[in-house]
């Protein structure tokens, strides 16, 4: 039975391509790779794996195709006894594809071809609100349609849930979605695009999150990579460092980071408490290769501190 406690994710359901190689190949250059794996991945449900791994209790909200890769996706969904009720097959497109890129020191570039996630419509969300209930914890990212994002903020709204958006990919949002989320979490590039303010060090990421909050943002969480996380929140700003950890890739990191606050959260930690546990499990994830994959368990996260 669905609770207030419970986190809904409302996203991407993706198969993961992902090659390994010494470098990211620049505009018209080639390559050779090191080693290629195929992975579950999505935003949606790498934030999903995240937050059931750390013990929230989750459910799923998505569309795949009526392929391999649907089937393996669900099928490992499942497996981390995340609800697939609400998650549906597509006959007409494939699952959504993710190619990824690697180099030796963990960056990654990222295509996607959203493939069925774009069939997690308008209608498709009112279906899962009439399940959804009120108070309850969301997470949205921007890999399904922008439609549906901004109707899921309304009917989140409506039902006085605590929304949080991780503005990824980057794109032009409205003022309906900025002035009725609960938290907007982006990273650097993200808040750039957002913002117009390019974000390479502690102060330009305050003039973002400034902005941000001129926009209607209630409350600002700006990710900083390996120098942490910035935090807004009621005209107080604060940072929050990660742990030094010896990085393999990077990949999901921001996903893993998303589910760990959402779980945070619904377990009643503050907001700095509850971001210092998503950098904890963000910096875990990226001792590890691959997405889903490298998505910690509370244990390991204890262990490191």
């Amino acid at each position: 039975m669905a609770n207030s406690s419970q986190i809904w994710v409302i996203g991407s359901i993706n198969t993961d391509l992902v090659v390994n190689s010494g470098k990211l190949p620049g505009p018209g250059e080639t390559v050779m790779g090191e080693s290629f794996f195929v992975n579950p991945g999505g935003k949606g449900a790498n934030q999903a794996v995240a937050a059931a791994r750390l013990g929230a209790t989750v459910s799923m909200v998505g569309c795949v195709g009526a392929d391999d890769f649907g089937s393996q996706a669900l099928a490992g969904l499942a497996a981390e006894n995340i609800d697939c009720a609400h998650t549906a097959r597509v006959n007409s497109e494939p699952t959504g594809v993710a190619l990824i890129n690697v180099d030796q020191s963990g960056l990654n570039q990222i295509t996607v071809a959203p493939g069925a996630n774009n069939y997690v419509d308008t209608e498709f969300i009112n279906q899962a609100f009439q399940f959804i209930p009120s108070h309850a914890t969301i997470l949205l990212q921007l890999e399904i349609p922008i439609d549906s994002v901004q109707h899921a903020v309304k009917l989140g709204r409506a039902k006085n849930c605590r929304l949080i958006l991780d503005p990824a990919p980057a794109q032009r949002l409205s003022s309906t979605i900025f002035e009725n989320i609960s938290l907007i979490t982006p990273n650097t590039s993200e808040a750039a695009a957002l913002t117009g303010f390019s974000v390479t060090d502690f102060g330009q990421a305050r003039k973002a999150a400034d902005k941000l909050q001129e926009l209607g943002c209630e409350r600002i969480i700006l990710t900083l990579g390996e120098a942490g996380a910035l935090v807004q929140s009621n005209g107080v700003c604060t940072q929050i460092k990660a742990p030094r950890v010896a990085t393999l890739d990077t990949t999901a990191a921001g996903d893993c980071f998303n589910g760990a606050l959402a779980t945070a959260l619904v377990t009643g930690a503050e907001l700095t408490e509850a971001v210092e546990f998503a950098c904890q499990a963000a910096a875990m994830s990226t001792t590890k290769r691959g997405a889903q994959s490298s998505m910690p368990r509370r244990d390991e996260i204890l262990l490191s501190i």
